[in-house]
């Protein structure tokens, strides 16, 4: 059957003109197919904001789009892949190892799959136990023991983690206490803990500059995250830090001492011949506002080579 000169205009403002009945159907059926961003991410709970950044990098490139407003629209067919993402990255796998994970599912190679989930299992369960020793130590009376316990330096991996970031300039105690307060007043609005968005892990700072800056110091304070967020705060982004190797000592005192276990840092580096590779990290394992300045806690993480 042929209909004659039936007229449809399509998103992007073109006027077609359609002959075939079968052409006709064809059309119909994928444009009921398309699902747009804001119903796709309600059902796989990831943002829009992610869905955009994971059709940047090639992860889950949308079915469609709209020539000529951009807008997003998604298949039945891809929601299993979303909700797959969004597993993975609460298990706190990188874009980088998701990627990977999903090329070797498309191929069948389980075995490959399984290696991968055991190596990142490893490094997690060696988290769980670094935390634990952390845990045991702060519970400790004896300061002096725990001192001594916690000086000497350990080299090792740390994985790729999801971030909620704010870098900005300027002196060094005032600028990481704004960023830091910055970050808790987003993490802690109630819509985003409705929502399953936790931290993950304790409050960091990164230091970019290669020398000491009085007063314009770069400085970028981080703090781990899973879950869904989206963020208003140009300033704030939720972004994924490297895994790096790096050597790490947990510094207990004073921030005012921090000074004297970087010089113990240095003295073990030049003694070992390691080299630095990157931004000096500060991790603060207790509350400044609530823990004795004489008991607090800070792991300084140096990259190496």
């Amino acid at each position: 059957m042929w209909i004659k000169n039936p007229v449809r205009i399509f998103p992007w403002g073109r006027l077609h003109t359609l002959t075939n009945v079968a052409e006709l159907n064809n059309i119909r059926a994928m444009t009921v197919d398309r699902i747009p961003i804001s119903k796709f991410s309600i059902i796989t709970r990831i943002s829009p904001k992610a869905l955009r950044y994971y059709d940047q990098k090639a992860l889950l490139v949308p079915a469609a789009k709209d020539l000529l407003t951009g807008y997003r629209y998604y298949t039945a067919d891809q929601l299993e892949k979303g909700v797959r993402i969004k597993t993975l990255c609460n298990l706190g796998l990188g874009l980088e190892e998701i990627s990977s994970f999903l090329e070797k599912d498309a191929k069948g190679d389980h075995e490959a799959i399984e290696a991968q989930l055991r190596e990142h299992l490893c490094r997690v369960q060696g988290e769980i136990s670094r935390l634990q020793k952390i845990a045991a130590l702060l519970e400790q009376k004896d300061k002096d023991v725990m001192k001594m316990a916690l000086i000497e330096p350990v080299i090792k991996d740390v994985p790729t983690m999801r971030v909620l970031s704010k870098r900005d300039k300027g002196s060094y105690a005032e600028t990481i206490h704004r960023l830091i307060e910055d970050l808790k007043a987003v993490v802690q609005q109630p819509n985003y803990l409705k929502n399953l968005m936790r931290v993950t892990g304790p409050y960091m700072t990164i230091f970019h500059d290669q020398e000491y800056k009085e007063n314009y110091a770069d400085i970028e304070a981080v703090v781990p995250i899973t879950g869904r967020i989206e963020v208003d705060d140009p300033g704030i982004e939720v972004k994924n830090l490297p895994g790096v190797k790096v050597l790490a000592v947990l510094h207990n005192g004073s921030y005012e001492n921090l000074h004297l276990t970087y010089k113990e840092i240095l003295e073990h580096m030049t003694k070992s011949g390691l080299e630095f590779s990157g931004s000096m990290r500060e991790l603060y394992l207790s509350n400044p506002h609530k823990t004795p300045a004489d008991e607090l806690m800070v792991e300084i993480q140096v990259p190496i080579k």
